[in-house]
């Protein structure tokens, strides 16, 4: 078993005020993993950095799943990326990334999450997941009986961008949800708890799924981008003056 640890500059590491629009990009274009804080995987084929498959830049993140993959000793099986942003409490930011499902990714009905929000703690499902469960992408927000505020259909063999923005909050009167979905606004600012109660907040990307799961199975993650203003994550041609709200 590997559990690689990625140790990013302490003052990325704790609470900040953002001075510049672009906070943080984990893009890979690094050629390595060292934009995260920790790696956890069972062994190297399970998380490369590849050139082959991209979408913006030259490199992206292959992530691979087995069945009994558990390099943290915890529920299901994964290898995830971890950063910790701890984003303070009232704070405002902006999350944009791409992900890519290959044609023969799993159409299950258990959980496989792709990308999380996590609180530190002990334990539970995490106030912000991206998860599929068959053939539907979800949004849920406030854990395992949390709302789910936006579905669609697994799109595979392309890629499916992603721009998130959120106020962090566990006050649902102050924290928000705003989603766009390859440049559309799928999920107009929502007031929601988006926060569990004397929390911090970080980052997972990687694959993390039902244990019960048996195929092996990769997805594909690239340009992840945090900062402080819409325009430094949109994709180009998505003017966000001009882009309508679609159903979710």
């Amino acid at each position: 078993m590997l559990r690689l640890l990625k140790l990013a500059p302490l003052a990325l590491l704790v609470p900040w005020v953002a001075q510049a629009s672009v906070v943080w990009k984990g893009d890979f274009e690094t050629g390595d993993l060292s934009q995260y804080t920790e790696a956890w995987f069972v062994a190297p084929d399970r998380m490369q950095v590849v050139g082959d498959l991209v979408r913006d830049g030259n490199k992206a993140l292959k992530v691979t799943v087995q069945q009994g993959d558990n390099p943290v000793n915890a529920s299901g099986n994964r290898n995830e990326l971890f950063r910790g942003t701890y984003e303070p409490v009232d704070s405002e930011y902006y999350y944009k990334w791409s992900t890519l499902f290959p044609q023969d990714f799993p159409s299950s009905p258990r959980w496989q999450v792709f990308t999380q929000w996590h609180h530190d703690g002990c334990c539970g499902s995490p106030p912000l997941e991206f998860f599929v469960i068959n053939d539907t992408m979800n949004m849920r927000v406030g854990g395992s009986s949390g709302e789910v505020l936006w579905q669609a259909p697994v799109q595979r063999d392309q890629w499916n961008d992603f721009v998130m923005h959120v106020k962090w909050s566990p006050d649902p009167n102050v924290g928000f949800v705003e989603l766009y979905y390859n440049g559309n606004l799928v999920v107009p600012k929502r007031n929601i708890a988006t926060r569990y109660p004397d929390t911090a907040g970080y980052i997972q990307l990687g694959y993390y799924r039902d244990a019960t799961i048996a195929q092996t199975a990769s997805l594909y993650h690239d340009g992840f981008t945090m900062a402080t203003t819409l325009e430094e994550v949109m994709p180009a041609g998505g003017d966000p003056s001009t882009l309508a709200a679609t159903a979710p």
